[in-house]
């Protein structure tokens, strides 16, 4: 199987006359960040800035280090986990090392080569998502507007955005954390179900997530969306690779992040990881691809 360019034109975002009245009649707060972006939300809508070059160099070199430090450092894990003010103080301070060095001296290091994939998988994953997931319910509303200048929370305090996407209410891990604590088991199967049955309706869109921990789903109602595209692919060598991977993988579970929460129910553990199995291998994956 070839990866395929999508015949049809891809969906257009709502157009609005101005920006919803919520971005611009209060502070957003800052909501989340990743490698590649700081997200800001209002009470429906999520803005985002997107990262320099040399912010993104210094992150990929400080997760690069934390994870080889990790089991040595002091919370060194829960840095991992969950970015904080310590992450964005080293941020800076390495940072300001890239920008001191010739860009043309990193850019030919082991980072700079991460840095040029993992632009090319933001870009390459955003293009297959407006042009297959627009408009199918599988990713949050999106709308563009005039800029518009928006206050946000941390450093800047503004940012001059164009489009902004639907909020969603819960990452899917969040959503299945709250209730896993409130004990209701069956409607945490429920979740798991609806994150199989989505990976294949993108799977029968030829579309692939390399990228598809928990955190990278949200929960919109009672259905999930892809909040970030960057891990989506319809490279049929790129798939393969990574099932060959997922084979080794003995306890799907426990690497999504669900050991804590399903400790109490290895039997939920169980017919999960098995339906895992079935459905994240070549031939599952084959049984929903477009011929």
């Amino acid at each position: 199987m070839r990866g395929m360019e999508s015949r049809d034109a891809p969906a257009r975002p709502t157009v609005l006359a101005s920006a919803p009245e919520e971005l611009t009649r209060q502070r957003l707060r800052r909501l989340g960040e990743g490698i590649g972006k700081v997200v800001y939300a209002s009470e429906h809508w999520v803005v985002r800035r997107e990262r320099s070059p040399s912010e993104i160099a210094a992150l990929i070199i400080i997760w690069r280090l934390l994870r080889k430090l990790a089991h040595v450092l002091p919370g060194g894990e829960r840095l991992l986990q969950r970015p904080s003010r310590r992450i964005r103080l080293l941020r800076l301070i390495v940072q300001a090392l890239v920008l001191v060095l010739p860009r043309g001296l990193w850019y030919t290091t082991h980072i700079g080569a991460m840095w040029r994939l993992y632009r090319e998988r933001g870009e390459r994953g955003e293009r297959l998502a407006r042009s297959r997931l627009q408009g199918t319910g599988l990713l949050p509303e999106e709308i563009t507007f005039p800029p518009t200048r928006v206050q946000v929370g941390g450093w800047l305090g503004w940012l001059t955005v164009s489009q902004a996407v639907e909020r969603v209410e819960a990452t899917l891990h969040a959503r299945l954390a709250e209730l896993a604590a409130a004990g209701r088991f069956d409607d945490l199967e429920r979740w798991l179900n609806r994150l199989l049955e989505f990976r294949q309706s993108g799977w029968r869109r030829g579309l692939f997530s390399l990228d598809a921990h928990l955190k990278n789903f949200g929960v919109c109602g009672d259905r999930i969306v892809l909040i970030d595209t960057g891990g989506l692919t319809d490279r049929w060598s790129e798939i393969e690779s990574r099932l060959e991977w997922e084979e080794d993988v003995a306890e799907p579970h426990v690497r999504l992040g669900l050991g804590p929460l399903l400790a109490s129910r290895p039997d939920i553990a169980e017919r999960f990881d098995a339906r895992w199995r079935a459905a994240v291998s070549r031939d599952g994956v084959r049984r929903h691809w477009p011929e």
